[in-house]
């Protein structure tokens, strides 16, 4: 069986992929989840053309009977050094499936390379399955008639199942209508239908205003509301906080930094846990520690992991503000220590793999480092001298 040449690109790569198109259900703009997975805007085009702004299937739930294309980098590597069965070893795998690989993806003479064998895999499994609106005539006749008459594909479906009670064939979804509009892949129904949708979109969009932050924090006080003795760092107790982002986006580390000292802390956000809910109770758990006269203020982005800050208030007994949108100035303090703690934590990093313990070690490191803004004293030290007070 011959296999169309795919040339390899991020765009292959589920995890990227999904990623990308979880932080857009999650509200995100589609900018700024390219962003997020290392895309251009050039690659978020290609993206929603080719999808039609429909979340693709392929890869949203990973069981793990694929190879991913991390484990294909990791052969890559191994090859020419280990056995078949060290790799599979290595990999969790078995023997014959390593082999499997290498024989059905290795370029001549057994060359193999990570990107060519995950492009090939890739046009591999394009199988699709012909899409009921296409192999169904009379199903496919009745919901153009109906499109054509302005009815939504919600209506559609439902009428369909009460005309047809009986006869499931022409039963059909309304995911399955937009998708057969959109998705050039799925195909069935006459594109030019689209503009009878009440949007009449050519391109399928989140349920939102791109200007718009629906959904996504409620009840937030705005910075412009915050107390005007943060501005001058003269009293201690206001921090900012953030989370920097690991590989994918899959995982983080909430970073707090106080705006007077420039102490820093650290929380662990525990990649099996809801993201608002882990940074929630890490936040109260650090913050709640502090002495009353170093708990005054916490200014965070828009981000959804703060969604719970409600209870962070409550329970911690601190002010919470947010930051405007796009505007990382207003936590200076933040940015610059985020800058500093790449030099531990690198872009692309699984941050999972570090613990509360690991943590509090490169927050301690931190907080001894001169600083030269301090007259090369440490953030320990001023904070130290705040307290003596």
């Amino acid at each position: 069986m011959s296999i169309a040449v795919v040339k390899f690109s991020s765009r292959l790569v589920a995890g990227v992929v999904q990623s990308f198109w979880q932080q857009v259900a999650d509200g995100s703009r589609f900018e700024e989840a390219g962003e997020s997975v290392g895309w251009s805007v050039t690659t978020v085009r290609r993206e929603l053309r080719s999808s039609g702004g429909v979340r693709p299937r392929r890869g949203r739930t990973l069981t793990g009977r694929s190879l991913s294309f991390d484990e294909r980098e990791q052969i890559a590597l191994l090859r020419g050094k280990e056995s078949v069965r060290e790799i599979a070893r290595r990999l969790g795998r078995a023997p014959s499936t390593i082999s499997r690989e290498l024989r059905r993806n290795a370029d001549e003479v057994y060359y193999y390379r990570a990107t060519t064998a995950h492009a090939r895999a890739h046009a591999r499994a394009a199988r699709p399955k012909t899409a009921k609106l296409k192999s169904n005539e009379a199903l496919r006749k009745e919901v153009e008639k109906r499109l054509g008459k302005k009815d939504s594909p919600v209506q559609i479906a439902g009428r369909l199942r009460k005309n047809h009670p009986n006869n499931p064939e022409m039963w059909v979804s309304h995911e399955t209508i937009y998708q057969s509009l959109y998705l050039e892949s799925r195909g069935g129904l006459k594109r030019e239908l689209v503009k009878n949708l009440r949007t009449g979109r050519t391109l399928r969009k989140p349920q939102r205003r791109p200007d718009e932050r629906r959904g996504r924090i409620q009840g937030m006080v705005m910075i412009a509301d915050r107390p005007a003795e943060v501005e001058d760092r003269a009293v201690p107790g206001h921090w900012e906080g953030d989370l920097i982002v690991g590989k994918d986006g899959k995982t983080a580390i909430g970073t707090v930094v106080e705006r007077t000292t420039g102490f820093l802390m650290l929380v662990h956000v525990p990649a099996d846990q809801n993201r608002a809910e882990a940074v929630r109770d890490g936040l109260i758990s650090k913050m709640g520690a502090l002495p009353d006269e170093l708990r005054r203020s916490l200014t965070w982005d828009q981000g959804i992991e703060m969604s719970r800050h409600k209870e962070v208030k409550i329970a911690a007994d601190i002010d919470i503000y947010f930051c405007d949108p796009h505007s990382p100035w207003q936590r200076g303090s933040n940015e610059n220590i985020n800058g500093l703690l790449r030099q531990y934590f690198p872009k692309g990093t699984d941050l999972s793999i570090y613990s509360q313990t690991d943590l509090d070690y490169v927050a301690h490191e931190l907080n001894d480092r001169p600083r030269q803004r301090f007259d090369f004293c440490t953030p320990n030290e001023m904070i130290r001298t705040f307290l003596l007070r």
